[in-house]
């Protein structure tokens, strides 16, 4: 049996290394609570989105890693911040009018636009958990409006009461001359309109627990910090959530590396010990800019899993979680057939190598061991230059290749025909540019039929992608890639394209033969 902890000591994949950071704050010592604990955040104003399988997706796998070298149980919190009070109507929802009139309040005080839940932070808080269980993440739902009013954060709230100043201190630098002369980490809850004030706090009193503010009719109001009467600024909430869950880990985005420390610091201030974090970095649009959820110039889940598995946008997110990385429809060919080759390779390597092979991350251990057989893109290109939206097509050129695979044993496979030509449909068909070869070329083309007639009808990848070459050679194309950019423009009306020999043996000898045939004869073959 596979020593796992004793591999996982020399382990460099970045789970690992966050898992072994963990370990050193907790040591071997069970935490007085019985369990490590990791949270992610959302916010629940808006649908859950990509970055949010992101941050659960990746903080499940240091948990995962931290598991391989620790006996001490763990949990994840997935956290809703749905005690917040409601800024914008968010422009896809229903029954905006009726929203409109609750701004203000906690997004669980607002009545339900969809009208399925008790509240709109409930529908938005259901909506989380579907998403989560969709990708079968294990987690534990927690609600910021149900910690506030049940009591369970109110020891902490009455340690940021007595520690007030220290705590403001904290935040006053960061913010402006006008914003911190009103600034207070307290937001009380009106009880008249029940909206989250930002108010002027005029007293505080740490032994009775409360807080007297200035309300906006210019009334003195004392309230009790506890019981749900009161809400934090996000800071020294976020700070507060540590100490009083005693997370152990929780890592964000680099656009919150100084809300990080601050609420460090104010962590620090409230006797709690900071979590280890992680900071990712942030996805670019096409044209390498900063997503932003507003402009909706990113890519989401849904569309994501239209045109690849769920497995390709995880191996998207194991992959340098640090490094800036464009999100955006180009990206997703490449990071299906990145987890297909992961996933081909993870049975023939050594134990040590298995637990850094990204699909033991993304499965959370072995990875299933169905065969692909094929790669996404020749898929692709299959569909191209059939000029096919019908898996059925498709698979008369599969299980002539690969007569072992069917839709029945090959379901994956399947799948990803199906994902092949969604992605066809919508992106290489409207795209597709073809051109006349020229007279060297031309030549070299002619020459590639004659050689591919040639051959054996049943030669296999290998031996076919040997001939390409040696006609690009006889050519004298300089640079290969030359010659296989003219085949790719030529015959598939696109700049980049698959493996020539696979490609072919895919398709079928004569098949290809005939394709060239049409290119050299000016017909057009975008039809």
């Amino acid at each position: 049996m596979t020593d796992i902890r004793a591999l996982a000591e020399h382990a460099k994949a970045w789970p690992f290394a966050e898992a072994k950071a963990l370990l050193k704050r907790v040591g071997t010592k069970v935490p007085e609570k019985g369990y490590v604990l990791f949270e992610t955040g959302y916010g629940p104003s808006g649908l859950p989105h990509i970055g949010t399988f992101g941050e659960v997706a990746r903080t499940l796998m240091v948990r995962h890693a931290f598991e391989q070298i620790s006996d001490t149980p763990t949990r994840l919190f997935a956290f809703s911040d749905d005690m917040d009070g409601l800024r914008k109507v968010p422009d896809n929802i229903p029954e905006q009018d009726m929203v409109a009139e609750h701004l203000g309040k906690p997004l669980t005080a607002i009545p339900d636009p969809f009208g399925t839940h008790e509240s709109f932070g409930a529908h938005n808080n259901a909506r989380l958990c579907a998403f989560l269980d969709e990708f079968g993440f294990d987690y534990e739902f927690v609600s910021a409006t149900e910690c506030y009013t049940s009591g369970r954060f109110d020891e902490t709230l009455l340690g940021v009461l007595g520690h007030y100043d220290d705590v403001i201190n904290v935040i006053l630098p960061t913010l402006g001359t006008e914003r911190q002369a009103t600034y207070s980490p307290f937001l009380p809850v009106c009880p008249k309109t029940g909206r989250v004030l930002q108010v002027p706090v005029v007293e505080h009193d740490a032994d009775a627990g409360t807080i007297v503010y200035e309300d906006e009719d210019g009334t003195r109001v004392e309230t009790l910090v506890t019981g749900g009467k009161c809400k934090l600024q996000w800071k020294a909430d976020w700070a507060m959530r540590w100490a009083a869950l005693d997370v152990d880990y929780e890592m964000s985005g680099k656009d919150l590396i100084d809300s990080v420390k601050l609420s460090g610091r104010i962590c620090r201030i409230l006797k709690g010990n900071p979590p280890v974090g992680f900071t990712y970095e942030l996805f670019l649009d096409e044209k390498g800019e900063k997503i932003s959820k507003s402009i909706g110039n990113g890519l989401s889940v849904e569309e994501w899993l239209r045109y690849a598995p769920p497995e390709s946008l995880a191996q998207f997110m194991f992959q340098k979680p640090k490094a800036a990385k464009r999100l955006y429809f180009d990206v997703i060919p490449r990071q299906v057939d990145d987890y297909l080759q992961h996933l081909s390779g993870y049975a023939s390597q050594e134990p040590a190598r298995q637990i850094e092979n990204p699909t033991w991350h993304i499965h959370r251990g072995p990875p299933p061991a169905e065969d692909a057989h094929l790669s996404y893109n020749i898929l692709l290109n299959l569909a191209s230059v059939c000029h096919t939206e019908d898996p059925g097509v498709l698979w008369h050129f599969i299980s002539r290749y690969r007569p072992d695979a069917s839709p029945e044993t090959a379901p994956m496979l399947d799948k990803l025909a199906g994902y092949a030509i969604n992605y066809y449909r919508d992106f290489v068909k409207p795209a597709k540019q073809y051109r006349a070869p020229d007279d060297k070329e031309r030549a070299a083309m002619e020459d590639l039929r004659s050689s591919l007639q040639g051959l054996d009808a049943e030669s296999n990848a290998e031996t076919i992608q040997s001939e390409v070459y040696e006609v690009g050679k006889r050519h004298e194309f300089g640079n290969l890639k030359d010659w296989f950019k003219c085949l790719y423009e030529v015959l598939l009306g696109q700049s980049q394209g698959p493996r020539m020999g696979s490609f072919v043996a895919l398709y079928g000898i004569n098949e290809t033969v005939e394709l060239i045939g049409k290119a050299l004869a000016g017909e057009d073959l975008a039809n």
